[in-house]
């Protein structure tokens, strides 16, 4: 018997590809791939993503999708891909790129920035090419993306390269659709585009480097890193504030003048190579440090290495990154040094983004700046991840990851927007099964911290054609996010999310896991349901709610936030609560050099309870320890006191201090950890030891109570949230007790465990508030 052969007929399909697939090459790719498959029809960006009109043999159609979907462009991501079949002929004769389609909801993803890619670069340094040394190469793999978008579709006229008229060739390049530039709407070459311009601070016409010679402002800044100069380099997101890395001169320079004491500057190598000399670099550390998004990555800093400890003081880490523009592979060509690369601002500031602001907020700071002409629409600050269990770990999103959605494991019920936290700010747009966590704002702590919160929510909107009908903020009523959210039109809905819960869901979603989980939230502070601020919490909980089972117990903070700056007085504090008035007659060196006439002030305080809000936070308690054994009496960062307690703790101890949990309650007693930590520094134990054994004494805890938890729950997943667990020792033993033991343990990944996370849970939550009717 036969087989019936298959008869091949001629078909119409109509293809909405959605995801990240503007401005990365994916009309270019379907024109060859259709070129190649003899179909004919068009295809074009529109405000939902791309849509491709083909029409062909069927077989053909369908290989066409199949390696559409399973071999998309490298910095494509495709979310969805929806056919309509059955179409009428439209007579296609071949198959063209035509321009993009306006009008309609704006659905589209937006690409982030994209480190230059390895054509792009072979070209920057072939003397043949007429793009050879141009600090502003770029094709549709790489390039300026988030950071010059004014509106969409992606197109040239809607970017900030509007400015500059294409020359013929720019235009032959951009318009022939086999050609890598086809469409890149950042190209440019010497002829057309933007160019440097080199200029002495307070001599703003005094030009070092001439607009027409890029070459000669970069030698000079060169000569000027080298003779131990700080530069404002203006980049992709803002500028930067540049010096040689190996200069301990300069590098104290810049603290002073930036007036940043001792916070870590981020550093810039021209190769992984370079990297190694001064860190140790793993295979996968190695592959986050070239990936196209290029966040500054914490390495471990090796003995031997020759930076100054004045660029991460008391720190075993440092954080490099690789060059991720033209420019910054000119500038470091000629480099064996790394140079610090630090966010161009004040302390606390944003990033100066606009050249004549930083003239004016730089001027004191850089002796040089390297402008150039391009304008930057949206500031984005450097990005900041580390590796940990073999897969990324975002502390700082921002450059390279913003504005690409991320996707979470449930549907939006209507479009939110969640404000975030005061610290670390993001805020978050949700819509779908997308998230769009913004780029990393700061802390909202002063007016112009404020405003670039306030324009990137518009600039958002306005991308993603969004309007907000429901509002998440914190529960703190003092925080700028929070009081933003409520002064919102009240056409909106509002919900407050408490903020270890937020942390909680964050987790979950970063994770895409959903139902009950055992909650494990800890950080410096967060406001609780009870007024009091919170931060060492046990719960269980889903998107839906947190129910607390246990938490450090209440202690006063003498002086309010200055027990922040102060970590003294956390010490003093838990001292009097576990000593009474006898922990003054302790041999030891903090009550030796304790001023006794502030001791007086604060125990007043603490009686009278006088500025002395109480706390349950696992930061403070950190923060004491890392004071009692002399370490830190004030900060000059935030978490400096809890970091550099890690930075000393003996990494072969195996014993931990045991907590107390109050039976009723379960009340977590810090009292018993302080007083053994005590008991073995007047035994003239090592603070390396005590260090130790108070970290290997929380993970305990946590273990402890998860077990607890899991008897009387059959709850056997554990979620860990908050800026405590960047602490890579804690983190680390915690993951391997809890694993071994049989738990499923969710850490962060995509989203950071710190504040910077706290908008996507609220986001989360509210959204399960929305889908319950349980709106409070």
């Amino acid at each position: 018997m036969r087989v019936a052969e298959h008869q091949s007929r001629t078909i119409r399909v109509q293809i909405l590809v959605r995801g990240i697939v503007q401005g990365v090459g994916f009309r270019p790719f379907v024109y060859s791939l259709a070129a190649r498959s003899a179909l004919r029809g068009q295809v074009f960006n529109n405000t939902t993503g791309v849509l491709i009109d083909v029409e062909g043999e069927d077989e053909a159609i369908e290989q066409f999708i199949n390696e559409i979907t399973l071999n998309p462009p490298p910095l494509s991501q495709i979310e969805s891909i929806q056919r309509h079949n059955n179409l009428d002929s439209a007579n296609y004769h071949d198959f063209r790129i035509v321009e993009s389609a306006q009008g309609g909801a704006k659905l589209a993803a937006v690409s982030a920035d994209v480190a230059t890619c390895a054509d792009c670069l072979r070209e920057l340094f072939d003397a043949r090419d007429r793009r050879y040394r141009y600090a502003f190469i770029n094709c549709t793999n790489c390039g300026p993306r988030f950071t010059i978008i004014e509106g969409i579709p992606y197109d040239r006229a809607q970017t900030t390269m509007r400015d500059f008229e294409m020359c013929a060739e720019c235009r032959a390049e951009y318009e022939n659709p086999l050609d890598r530039r086809f469409h890149a709407e950042p190209t440019a070459c010497p002829q057309c585009g933007p160019r440097l311009k080199l200029l002495e601070c307070g001599m703003r016409n005094a030009e070092f480097g001439l607009v027409d010679n890029d070459a000669h402002a970069i030698r000079n800044l060169q000569s000027e890193i080298r003779n131990g100069k700080i530069v404002a380099i203006k980049g992709i997101g803002g500028f930067h504030l540049a010096c040689d890395a190996l200069n301990a001169v300069a590098v104290e320079r810049l603290r002073a003048r930036k007036y940043r004491e001792e916070k870590p500057f981020a550093l810039m190598a021209k190769s992984v190579e370079v990297i190694r000399e001064h860190c140790f670099v793993s295979e996968a550390e190695a592959a986050l440090l070239t990936c196209e998004r290029r966040p500054v990555v914490l390495l471990e800093k090796r003995i031997d290495s020759m930076i100054p400890d004045s660029v991460a003081p008391r720190l075993r880490t440092l954080g490099f990154m690789l060059p991720y523009t033209p420019l910054h592979h000119l500038i470091l060509e000629d480099f064996d040094n790394p140079l610090v690369m630090t966010s161009g601002n004040v302390s606390d500031e944003p990033i100066s983004y606009e050249d004549e602001d930083a003239m004016q907020r730089l001027g004191n700071i850089a002796d040089h700046f390297l402008f150039h002409d391009r304008r930057i629409h949206i500031r984005t600050d450097d990005s900041v991840a580390r590796v940990f269990e073999g897969r990324e770990m975002v502390l700082r999103r921002s450059r390279g990851y913003a504005p690409a959605p991320v996707k979470v494991g449930f549907k939006f019920e209507r479009e939110i927007l969640a404000c975030g936290a005061e610290l670390k700010n993001t805020f978050c747009l949700g819509r779908g099964q997308h998230a769009f966590v913004s780029h990393h704002i700061g802390d909202l702590e002063n007016l112009e911290t404020l405003s670039s919160f306030e324009q990137g929510i518009e600039h958002y909107k306005l991308l993603f054609h969004l309007q907000p009908e429901v509002v998440a903020y914190d529960l703190h009523p003092e925080y700028l996010s929070t009081k933003y959210a409520l002064a919102l039109d009240d056409s909106q809905t509002k919900i407050g999310v408490q903020h270890h819960h937020a942390h909680i869901a964050s987790c979950m979603a970063d994770n895409r896991i959903e139902g009950e989980v055992i909650g494990v939230a800890m950080d410096g502070l967060g406001f609780g349901t009870d007024g009091r601020m919170w931060g060492g919490e046990f719960f269980v909980a889903d998107f839906l709610e947190a129910e607390r089972l246990a938490h450090l117990d209440y202690i006063q903070m003498p002086g309010g936030a200055k027990a922040i700056r102060e970590p003294w007085r956390m010490a003093a504090s838990y001292l009097y609560r576990t000593f009474g008035d006898d922990f003054l007659n302790l041999n030891l060196p903090f009550i030796q050099n304790m001023d006794r006439k502030a001791w007086k002030t604060l125990r007043r305080m603490i009686e009278t309870e006088t500025n002395s809000p109480e706390t349950s936070s696992m930061g403070r308690l950190f923060d004491a320890v890392s004071s009692l054994l002399g370490l830190r009496n004030s900060v000059n960062y935030e978490g400096q006191a809890a970091i550099e307690l890690e930075t000393i703790a003996d990494q072969q101890c195996a014993q931990g201090y045991e907590f107390e949990i109050e039976a009723v309650g379960n009340t977590i007693k810090g009292e018993a950890v302080i007083r053994r930590a005590v008991e073995d520094m007047l035994d003239h134990r090592s603070p390396q030891e005590v260090s130790a054994k108070f970290h290997l004494g929380v993970v305990q805890l946590i273990v402890e109570i998860a077990r607890r938890t899991r008897d009387e729950r059959r709850l056997n997943r554990v979620a860990l949230s908050g800026g405590v667990f960047q602490n890579m020792f804690l983190l680390k033993n915690v993951c391997r007790l809890l694993k071994a033991d049989g738990f499923e343990v969710f850490t962060h990944s995509r989203v950071p465990t710190n504040d910077g996370g706290i908008s996507l849970g609220q986001a989360a939550i509210a959204n399960a508030r929305l889908a319950s009717g349980r709106i409070i």
